[in-house]
């Protein structure tokens, strides 16, 4: 936290010059996400009431969720694409507005169908986030920043999600939950104009110095190519790199999913919490998943200094050590404390952060600039396919058989993934690389 607190304190110029503005970018993104996160979690945090109100049985609350993961599963190589070929900047701002629009539109919902249809339009616009990620550590770092850069552009993704509790439960004590739907797009569109106020790439940027500039530009990697959707799918399909970040994807998702729409309800089913105690606690395992998210870079320099990594390795490394975090998960099923619970599964979303953040940390390392969207975008598909389908099984089974086989499956996952991302991945011969 030191060092980024160094890094980003704002220093203005004569010339309208802020020090050390690639920092300035990366918490405007962050803050993105973070809105992004409050808005696609209000609907976990008033499943409990949504269920009542609308007469929603579990399994049709599965559909609800599906429907925007199914989105988010093929929308994020549509979006990548196209924050790839308009720009950062243009890409992002105009999936944001549409996901703030359809996030206040919930306030309308009548019935499951209602809901299960703007939950598919904003999935579809949320699967900017991921691939906007990437294109933002690409654009704003040298290589040499950006596992670090990679580890607090996490925070976003987690730290939405833990201010969503205690945010959206205000809300609803004060204007129901019609109302907490509608203040979840209002803050989307707050930060909409913050974003085309003060965004810039970092040739056109206004406040950007030269020297920064040319320490984002160090490593001289070349121009982007911008090439049509189904044409720059196919170059990266071929790529057997891809596939080992794909596959370590997949496997880990459905924890994210489970914390991210099912712990409310699981909470509230399996350990008899209500909405205020729900509130209390559920935002504790996303705090822990912002501090794996800050801890994944600073990981990747400790097992450099320490073993003598390089650089791809030690990034390889710190998601491994992720993976075994997860095993956290598979202990839930062992307790009956609702407060170990809550522990063990903080430990989870600790270790599921520190893998996500690793495997955005590969796509910017070992793809091409042009790609870097494209291949997130790509790489968040294979995830969401493995969250949609895991949302399936448990509206299917977690009435009839429980969670904790669940919750067992999840704990192991993450190693399976690792397999994969050290086969395909991680460097065989030693090179001169230094973080």
């Amino acid at each position: 936290m030191s060092q980024m607190a160094e890094r980003t304190v704002p220093t203005v110029s004569k010339k309208g010059i802020i020090k050390n503005l690639r920092w300035w970018m990366l918490v405007l993104f962050l803050i993105g996400v973070t809105v992004n996160y409050i808005t696609r979690n209000a609907l976990g945090i008033l499943a409990p009431e949504l269920k009542t109100s609308l007469g929603i049985s579990t399994q049709e609350y599965s559909w609800i969720v599906g429907a925007f993961q199914l989105a988010y599963t093929f929308f994020q190589p549509l979006c990548g694409w196209f924050i790839d070929v308009v720009g950062l900047k243009m890409g992002f701002m105009i999936c944001a507005i549409i996901w703030a629009v359809v996030s206040m539109l919930h306030a309308g919902a009548g019935s499951w169908m209602h809901l299960a249809i703007l939950r598919f339009f904003m999935g579809g616009a949320e699967a900017a986030a991921t691939p906007a990620n990437a294109k933002t550590l690409g654009e704003w770092f040298p290589k040499s920043e950006r596992p670090i850069a990679a580890g607090w552009a996490g925070v976003g993704f987690s730290i939405g999600a833990m201010l969503a509790p205690p945010i959206i439960v205000m809300a609803h004590a004060s204007f129901g939950w019609h109302g907490a739907f509608l203040l979840s797009g209002v803050l989307a569109l707050i930060w909409v104009a913050l974003w085309f106020a003060f965004y810039h790439n970092p040739e056109q940027h206004p406040n950007l110095g030269s020297e920064e500039l040319a320490h984002i530009r160090q490593d001289n990697e070349a121009a982007p190519v911008k090439q049509p959707f189904f044409q720059a799918l196919k170059t990266v399909a071929k790529n057997k790199r891809f596939y080992g970040i794909a596959i370590p994807a997949f496997m880990a998702e459905p924890a994210w999913a489970v914390l991210s729409f099912w712990v409310p309800l699981y909470l509230a089913n399996e350990r008899g919490m209500d909405l205020k105690q729900i509130a209390m606690f559920a935002w504790l395992p996303f705090l822990a998943a912002d501090l794996g998210s800050i801890a994944s870079g600073y990981l990747t320099k400790i097992y450099a200094r320490l073993f003598g990594l390089t650089r791809v390795n030690s990034v390889v490394a710190s998601s491994v050590t992720g993976a075994f975090l997860m095993l956290s998960l598979a202990l839930v099923a062992t307790t009956q404390n609702p407060y170990l619970t809550i522990l063990l599964i903080s430990i989870g979303g600790f270790g599921h952060q520190v893998i996500s953040c690793m495997l955005s940390a590969v796509v910017v390392e070992r793809f091409d600039k042009g790609q870097m969207a494209t291949v997130n975008g790509m790489r968040g598909s294979c995830a969401w396919i493995a969250s949609f389908l895991f949302s399936l099984i448990i509206g299917v089974t977690a009435d009839t058989i429980g969670y904790n086989p669940l919750f067992i499956a999840m704990g192991f996952f993450d190693l399976f993934g690792a397999i994969f991302l050290i086969s395909l991945i991680a460097e065989r011969k030693a090179k001169s690389q230094q973080i």
